[in-house]
């Protein structure tokens, strides 16, 4: 697994920000870029919970909510696949996302905030990642500045 970085500077503060990242809505639109419809569920979007990632078609991936720092820092740990809206059993490390972080860094700058996103990636996605995460981003500087 390749541990991808990704850093922009969104002219809003760290609130809108952070709003435009996990408002279900603004979720929907900046993920976009990686699959039309993307979107998740959770119980309670607080430190501890599971959320699923999931796709129309109901594919994605179930994590848990590591560490959640309102405006400030949010990970995510996945655990496993999702297919057919029903969460996969984890059958070991090989090939899976099991373990994976995905991190989120709202960083207060003068202009605005740096959002730093680091992401653990399985060596089949790398390329898809680093294209796609750059327009997803670019759609979430849109949503917060406007």
């Amino acid at each position: 697994m390749e541990t991808l970085n990704f850093t922009i500077q969104i002219n809003a503060t760290p609130e809108k920000v952070w709003n435009s990242l996990w408002d279900v809505e603004n979720y929907k639109i900046w993920t976009n870029p990686f699959c039309n419809g993307s979107y998740y569920k959770t119980d309670n979007f607080t430190e501890g919970s599971k959320i699923h990632l999931l796709t129309p078609s109901g594919e994605g991936m179930y994590s848990v909510l590591e560490t959640v720092k309102e405006n400030a820092f949010l990970a995510f740990k996945h655990l496993g696949d999702i297919k057919n809206f029903e969460e996969m059993p984890i059958v070991g490390e090989s090939g899976t996302w099991t373990g994976a972080m995905e991190t989120y860094a709202l960083n207060e700058i003068e202009n605005g905030t740096e959002l730093i996103v680091n992401v653990d990636t399985l060596e089949s996605y790398v390329g898809f990642m680093k294209k796609t995460f750059p327009l997803a981003l670019n759609e979430l500087k849109r949503i917060s500045e406007n």
